[in-house]
C-alpha cells in the first residue's frame, strides 16, 4: 500500500449531506437521555458518525442510476437476475437467495443446520450471528489464533483460525455435535483482522475429512482480499477478483451482508453450491423475507447491490478506503492511544482495557469510553466488550466477560475525508489526557439477547 500522501480518493464528491455539531451541554443531556447508549441517539445529534460501516457507505453515480432501472415485479424481476449472475461470477456459486440483510441471511442458514447442543465452530462470531446460534439452541464457540486476543501483538492475519484447537474440538465432540465451521472474513470481533488463504485451504481440508460444512461469513470479502494481496506470499500479482474467487472455492456457502462490501444501505446473500440447501433456504426464505427474487427488497435495491458488488473489487478503492482506515489508526498510534494492532479494515478498534485501566469489566469501560466520545465531540462509536459479549452462565449465574474490551470506530465507505479522521484523533486525545476522572457505568435494563443494541446505563 503506497503512503497516504502519495495519491487522492479515486473518485469526485457530488452531493454533500450537512451535518452540525452540538454544544458539549447538549451532549450531556441527550446521553442522559439515552440511558448512556448512542443507538438511542438521534443521528442529527451525532457530528461524525461511526458507529457501523452496515449500510452506511456512500453510492456512487451508477449505482444511483441503477436505483431508476429498479423492475419491482414481486416475481422475477430482472434485477434479480442481474444479482444473481454477479453473483456466481465473482463467488461461483451457483444458487443464490437475497435477504433484506446479513442477519436475515444468518437467520435461515441456523434455522436449517443448528440443532439444540450443537456447536458452530468460527473464528470470533459477531454478536447477530453469536444471538442466531444460541436463539436455536446452539453453542458458539470462537477458535481464533492466540495473537488475535493480542491488542498490542502484531501479526499479519490475526483472524486465523487456530488448527490446533479446531481439531481438538472435532475430536472431542465429534461431527454429530457440530453444525458447521463459520469463517469471518474479515474477522469483525477482533478488529476487522484479516485471513489468510492457508487458513482458509486448512480448515476446508480438515473439514472435509470430517464432512463438516465450512459458511464465510463474507461481509467484507474483498477488504479480506486486498489484505491476502498486501501480505500473503504468492498472491502479490493476483488481482482482487481471482483471491476473492479462490476464498469462495473453499467454502461449502455463504452469508453477507451486503451493506458492507455490497456498497449499499440495505440487502443480504445466502448462497450455495448444494441444490437440496438451497431448496430448504428457499422456504425459510419465503417464511421470513418473501419472495425468492426480491427477499424483502425492492427491485431497486438489488440492482444497486448488483453494481455495488462489482465496484468493491476496484483496487484503487481498496486502497483508498483501507488507506484511510490505516490514517486513522497509525495516527491515534502518533498520540499513544491503545489500538488493535495492526489496523484492520473496516474501522480502528480502541482497546478500553489499556485506555481505562482502573475501570473493571464490571463497570463496562468501552462502554463508559464509548459515552466520552460522543460528550467530546459528537462522535458516535460502539461498544464491543462486556455490554456486546458478556453473558451469564447459565448454571451459576455469574458473569462470563469476553476477552476484548473494545471500542470500534467503524468507517463509512466513501463518506468521511481525513480530516474527519483527524478530529476523531482530537477527540480521543482530549479523552486520555483527562481518562483519571471517567467513571464507568452500571447496566439497568437490559434485554435477554443482543442487549447492547437497547440496553440503558447509568453513571457510577
Amino acid at each position: 500500500m503506497r503512503p497516504r500522501s502519495e495519491y487522492a480518493e479515486p473518485y469526485r464528491i457530488k452531493v454533500v449531506e450537512p451535518i452540525e455539531l452540538t454544544t458539549r451541554e447538549e451532549r450531556e443531556k441527550i446521553i442522559k437521555e439515552a440511558g448512556y447508549n448512542v443507538f438511542n441517539i438521534p443521528s442529527d445529534k451525532v457530528y461524525i458518525d461511526l458507529l457501523t460501516d452496515s449500510g452506511t457507505s456512500a453510492m456512487s453515480n451508477h449505482q444511483w442510476a441503477g436505483l431508476m432501472l429498479g423492475d419491482e415485479a414481486y416475481a422475477g424481476g430482472r434485477n434479480f437476475y442481474h444479482l444473481r449472475d454477479t453473483v456466481r461470477e465473482i463467488t461461483g456459486f451457483e444458487h443464490v437467495l437475497p435477504t433484506h440483510q446479513g442477519r436475515a441471511a444468518e437467520n435461515i442458514l441456523t434455522t436449517m443446520l443448528v440443532k439444540p447442543g450443537q456447536r458452530v465452530l468460527g473464528n470470533m462470531h459477531f454478536d447477530t450471528t453469536e444471538g442466531h446460534i444460541r436463539l436455536k439452541g446452539g453453542e458458539p464457540v470462537n477458535l481464533v489464533i492466540k495473537e488475535g486476543l493480542k491488542t498490542a501483538t502484531r501479526h499479519p492475519f490475526k483472524g486465523n483460525i487456530d488448527i490446533g484447537r479446531l481439531i481438538e474440538e472435532i475430536e472431542t465432540y465429534g461431527k454429530e455435535r457440530i453444525s458447521y465451521i463459520n469463517i469471518t472474513v474479515t474477522c469483525n470481533s477482533n478488529g476487522g483482522q484479516p485471513v489468510s488463504m492457508e487458513n482458509i485451504r486448512e480448515v476446508r481440508r480438515i473439514a472435509k475429512e470430517h464432512s463438516i460444512p465450512v459458511f464465510l461469513d463474507a461481509a467484507r470479502f474483498a477488504e479480506n482480499a486486498y489484505f491476502i494481496r498486501e501480505r500473503e506470499e504468492g498472491y502479490g500479482n493476483k488481482s482482487i477478483a481471482e483471491i476473492a474467487r479462490e476464498m469462495f472455492s473453499y467454502a461449502d456457502g455463504f452469508t453477507m451482508s451486503a451493506k458492507k462490501d455490497g456498497l449499499v444501505n440495505i440487502g443480504g446473500i445466502f448462497a450455495t453450491r448444494d441444490e437440496e440447501l438451497y431448496k430448504k433456504a428457499c422456504q425459510w426464505g419465503i417464511v421470513y423475507e418473501g419472495f425468492l427474487t426480491y427477499g424483502g427488497l425492492a427491485g431497486r435495491d438489488l440492482e444497486a447491490m448488483a453494481q455495488g458488488l462489482k465496484e468493491v473489487l476496484n483496487e484503487d478503492y481498496l486502497e483508498s478506503r483501507i488507506g484511510q482506515v490505516a490514517y486513522l489508526g497509525e495516527s491515534l498510534l502518533e498520540h499513544g492511544i491503545p489500538i488493535i494492532e495492526p489496523v484492520g479494515g473496516h474501522g480502528v478498534y480502541l482497546d478500553a482495557k489499556r485506555f481505562l485501566p482502573d475501570i473493571p469489566q464490571s463497570a463496562f469501560p468501552a462502554q463508559a469510553l464509548v459515552v466520552e466520545l460522543y460528550v467530546e465531540a459528537g462522535i458516535r462509536a460502539v461498544e464491543l466488550g462486556t455490554a456486546a459479549f458478556g453473558r451469564r452462565d447459565e448454571e451459576t449465574g455469574e458473569m462470563i466477560y469476553p476477552a476484548l474490551e473494545l471500542v470500534r470506530l467503524a468507517v463509512p465507505r466513501r463518506v468521511y475525508t481525513d480530516r474527519h479522521m483527524d478530529m476523531v484523533v482530537r477527540a480521543l486525545r482530549n479523552i486520555r489526557e483527562r481518562r483519571d476522572e471517567i467513571r464507568g457505568l452500571k447496566l439497568i435494563c437490559e434485554a435477554p439477547v443482543l442487549r447492547h443494541f437497547t440496553a440503558e446505563f447509568e453513571r457510577l
